[in-house]
């Protein structure tokens, strides 16, 4: 039973195709912006096309258009192999990246990019799983979480600006998808935003 893994929520793309849990082929590039145009390349560079009896794809949060290319992608390559797809948080598979480390550490925060200005947060236990929902907080109200490992791309940032902690940087990894527990699935993937979109309907403060 093939698995293939996106995630796109963040500045990195990544695809992995697992057989078993072992990754039979993957692909990791950090772009910034373009997923639009790399993400079903990518998968097809993967070996066969990347065809797999099922697909899993990171839901964010992260980035709003991210976020919204690998869940429509995900969705797209389901109907057309005629398989199943099932989501997951990004911020789950950026811890699922530091399980060695979070395990020693009794856990670890994860924190991420989430725009203006503020960080996407969660913390995780040992076993991976959520101690918390995320929340999307200013700087100076994030740093009051007292976690002793900080992981994901604002990691040093967030280490650095408390003056206290070991800070791991890290992007999602597709490969580290075998790590995340069981509970981290979820059926009918949709978007996890984490805060409020930036558009307004026009006429609304």
């Amino acid at each position: 039973m093939r698995q293939l893994v996106i995630d796109s929520a963040s500045e990195a793309c990544s695809v992995a195709l697992l057989d078993a849990g072992v990754v039979v082929d993957r692909r990791h590039e950090v772009i910034g912006r373009g997923h639009a145009e790399r993400l079903v390349p990518l998968i097809a560079e993967l070996d066969g096309g990347g065809r797999a009896d099922t697909l899993f794809v990171g839901c964010g949060p992260g980035s709003f258009a991210g976020v919204r290319i690998g869940v429509a992608a995900a969705r797209g390559l389901a109907l057309g192999w005629r398989i199943p797809v099932r989501g997951f948080s990004t911020l789950a598979l950026v811890a699922a990246g530091a399980a060695e480390e979070a395990a020693a550490a009794g856990g670890a925060l994860v924190v991420m990019e989430g725009g203006h200005g503020q960080w996407f947060v969660q913390p995780f236990a040992a076993d991976l799983t959520p101690r918390s929902a995320v929340r999307s907080l200013l700087p100076d109200d994030a740093i009051l979480i007292d976690d002793a490992l900080v992981v994901g791309n604002r990691a040093e940032a967030f280490v650095a600006r408390r003056g206290a902690g070991r800070a791991l940087p890290l992007l999602p990894d597709a490969r580290a998808f075998s790590l995340l527990p069981g509970g981290a699935l979820f059926d009918d993937p949709s978007p996890i935003y984490g805060r409020a979109p930036d558009a307004k309907p026009m006429g609304t403060a």
